[in-house]
């Protein structure tokens, strides 16, 4: 059920993102180092999204969420990222949050946070 709520909050995301004209490029790529659930473009910018679906957590549960030792994962996961895929050098990058804090299989209603720029960190 944890992996339904997951992948229902990512796709979520994903369509969110579509709305907004970014074009996805990947989902749920990993190495051994790690995954990132979204890898997308936002312009010229090259976007790396976690979404945690959270639904009974705050936007203040953030930390608690994604913690260092994830964020280490995620920046060397993306390094792996851009590495294998040049045609994306020299381009900004970012590390966005997307917060589903309601069930996304439920009836209620999607309560969706963007956090852009959510961790910071040099690539």
């Amino acid at each position: 059920m944890r992996q339904e709520t997951g992948r229902a909050g990512e796709n979520l995301a994903a369509s969110l993102l579509e709305q907004d004209n970014w074009l996805i490029i990947e989902r749920n790529w990993r190495t051994r180092r790690g995954e990132i659930d979204i890898i997308a473009l936002d312009g010229d910018t090259i976007v790396f999204v976690e979404v945690k679906t959270w639904p009974h957590g705050e936007e203040g549960d953030l930390e608690i969420v994604i913690g260092s030792q994830k964020v280490r994962r995620m920046v060397e996961t993306a390094k792996c990222f851009l590495n294998t895929h040049r045609q994306y050098s020299g381009r900004y990058v970012r590390f966005d949050v997307f917060l589903v804090t309601s069930d996304p299989l439920g009836p209620g209603p999607q309560v969706v946070r963007h956090l852009k720029d959510a961790i910071s960190e040099r690539v």
